[in-house]
């Protein structure tokens, strides 16, 4: 018995040396994979604000759609704590076509109030529906100072679609606000892998992944590894909204063959105090058209001359033209929605149309 004890001991030490040269190790990798796992304590910290949007919808293509708050769609990123510590706002959970310049006031002066009372703030990401994102997005980048950033994104599939992109999008949203060479470029609209300026941004397909461009090109990329800028940080003053508790009335009016001017006079008399015409080419209106953007001038609306092929530049200068009629100011390459954006916030300054005409310049 004592030979088959000691046999039967030195059996059981060998194999607890075995398990202990194998185990130990594995533990260690354990640790470091965990280690690496666990989120760092000195992540940036970063606002997310919710607007509604197809990030937010469900069953989007069934006539039935349903909006979930933002805290389910962040059940589809885990990853965001890896690289942020993240705080949530339901601003509101609409699509973007509801969203009113009222809204954009109170958006626009609720990430303000939060980044003066919260200075550990690295910046903030809205999500908000695709259609009118552009508009928004541009909105914010007139008027909220500051260098910390502001990052718009959404998703062009639903949240419980086929090859979502919402999760990837806000994300990368998060990203690019916790990444400091993100300070001092404003706000920007990050969807599809880059970073777009929410000035020159815009949606230009329906319904695909990659819908929105800009004019003067991409920002950066968002990279696995990295942030990719491609210039360095430059915007103009933001306008204050102090005192502003209305957005003056602007209006577009689209330029196509037999135009009368009978929607340029309807809209001046509904009290329009700036009219944004998409013309043809760079910016030429039918003669009917052109008589009734007279008159509007005549009574005191501003009018901003852009175009509607998407592309190309219309020049800002004003004055008088060569018959003694008033001159328009040019949109520059703004599009006729961001132009519209940007006469509603010059109105609140001058409805001079030299002193609109160098606000303008100072924004191309």
């Amino acid at each position: 018995m004592t030979c088959h004890t000691a046999a039967r001991d030195r059996t059981f030490a060998l194999m607890r040396n075995l398990l202990l040269t194998c185990l130990i190790p594995l533990a260690g990798v354990a640790a470091t994979a965990s280690a690496q796992q666990a989120p760092s304590p000195d992540r940036p910290a970063v606002l997310i604000v919710a607007t509604g949007g197809t990030i937010a919808s469900t069953n989007y293509y069934s006539g039935n759609s349903a909006k979930i708050g933002i805290g389910q769609v962040l059940e589809a990123v885990p990853a965001l704590d890896s690289v942020a510590r993240v705080s949530t706002q339901q601003f509101a959970n609409v699509a973007s076509t509801q969203v009113s310049p009222a809204m954009w006031l109170d958006l626009s002066r609720s990430i303000t109030d939060s980044l003066r009372a919260r200075p550990e703030l690295a910046g903030v990401v809205v999500t908000h529906g695709t259609d009118a994102l552009e508009e928004t997005a541009y909105f914010l980048d007139l008027t909220v100072a500051g260098p910390r950033p502001v990052v718009v994104t959404g998703a062009m599939r639903p949240a419980d679609g086929i090859g979502i992109d919402g999760p990837a999008n806000l994300y990368d949203a998060v990203r690019v606000v916790a990444d400091s060479a993100s300070r001092g470029r404003g706000t920007m609209v990050v969807m599809n892998d880059q970073v777009l300026a929410a000035r020159d941004a815009t949606k230009a397909n329906t319904t695909r992944p990659d819908a929105f461009v800009s004019n003067r090109g991409p920002l950066g990329n968002v990279d696995p590894e990295r942030i990719v800028f491609f210039s360095a940080p430059q915007r103009p003053p933001a306008f204050d909204l102090s005192g502003v508790t209305e957005l003056p009335r602007v209006d577009i009016v689209y330029t196509y063959l037999g135009a009368d001017g009978a929607a340029v006079d309807a809209l001046v008399a509904a009290g329009a105090k700036g009219i944004v015409v998409a013309g043809s080419g760079r910016g030429a209106v039918p003669p009917l058209e052109s008589r009734a953007l007279r008159r509007a001038v005549e009574q005191g609306v501003v009018v901003v001359s852009g175009s509607r092929t998407g592309s190309g530049s219309i020049p800002v200068g004003t004055g008088r033209t060569n018959d003694g009629s008033p001159r328009t100011v040019g949109a520059g390459d703004l599009n006729v929605q961001k132009a519209r954006i940007l006469l509603m916030l010059a109105l609140t300054q001058s409805s001079d149309p030299a002193a609109v005409a160098r606000i303008f310049s100072q924004h191309q």
